[in-house]
């Protein structure tokens, strides 16, 4: 079984940063994609970015140029930094990460989510 846990999260106000960081645990084999989701009230979970295990990384066009994600595969943690926050941003963040468990069985698991919010 793969445990998530997550922190960071926050209020902040607009134009602001934070950073989240998501740390797994358990029986891993390998880790594939790490990312992360967030959630607006009323909204669809949508990805905010992800990181492959072959290096590359795909980010929410309204993200682009304010977020980075941060994979440490060694450490089995990934951490989204975020930048010049909006309002829009705010939301339930949530780590996801997705790989081969001790047993070589595919796996997904989701952090509990953490909360987001930019004043303006």
């Amino acid at each position: 079984q793969v445990q998530l846990v997550e922190s960071g999260g926050g209020l902040v106000q607009a134009g602001g940063s934070l950073r989240l960081s998501c740390a797994a645990s358990g029986s891993i084999f390998r880790l594939d994609v790490m990312g992360w989701y967030r959630q607006g009230t009323g909204k669809q979970r949508e990805l905010v970015a992800a990181s492959t295990s072959g290096g590359s990384t795909n980010y929410k066009d309204s993200v682009k140029g304010r977020f980075t994600i941060f994979r440490d595969t060694a450490k089995k943690t990934v951490d989204l930094q975020m930048n010049s926050l909006k309002p829009e941003d705010t939301a339930v963040y949530y780590c996801c990460v997705e790989g081969l468990d001790s047993n070589y069985r595919s796996f997904t698991s989701w952090a509990q989510g953490t909360q987001v919010t930019v004043s303006s």
